[in-house]
């Protein structure tokens, strides 16, 4: 495997520690932009690993992964935007 190769396993394994971490934040916070980060993140990974190792596989499905992601996370962003302008001193 080449070093770019590494870079996307590394990425990968990144992405999960991201997920992982925001589904920590979902269960002690009760926060729902933790599930929905989590979700996201999840989803990257799953791209970026399809798109790895099975580079001429369904070019469909993983603009619909990544669409989802997507769409997760932006509705996750929206939820803090919301959260922050109620807390403000």
């Amino acid at each position: 495997m080449d070093f770019t190769g590494v870079i996307n396993i590394l990425a990968i394994l990144l992405e999960c520690l991201v997920a992982v971490i925001a589904v920590l934040i979902a269960a002690r916070n009760k926060m729902a932009y933790g599930w929905l980060i989590a979700i996201a993140f999840a989803l990257f990974a799953l791209f970026e690993g399809d798109r790895i190792f099975y580079p001429y596989g369904l070019p469909r499905l993983n603009s619909l992964i990544l669409l989802a992601a997507c769409a997760s996370m932006l509705y996750a962003i929206w939820l803090l935007y919301n959260d922050t302008g109620k807390n403000r001193w």
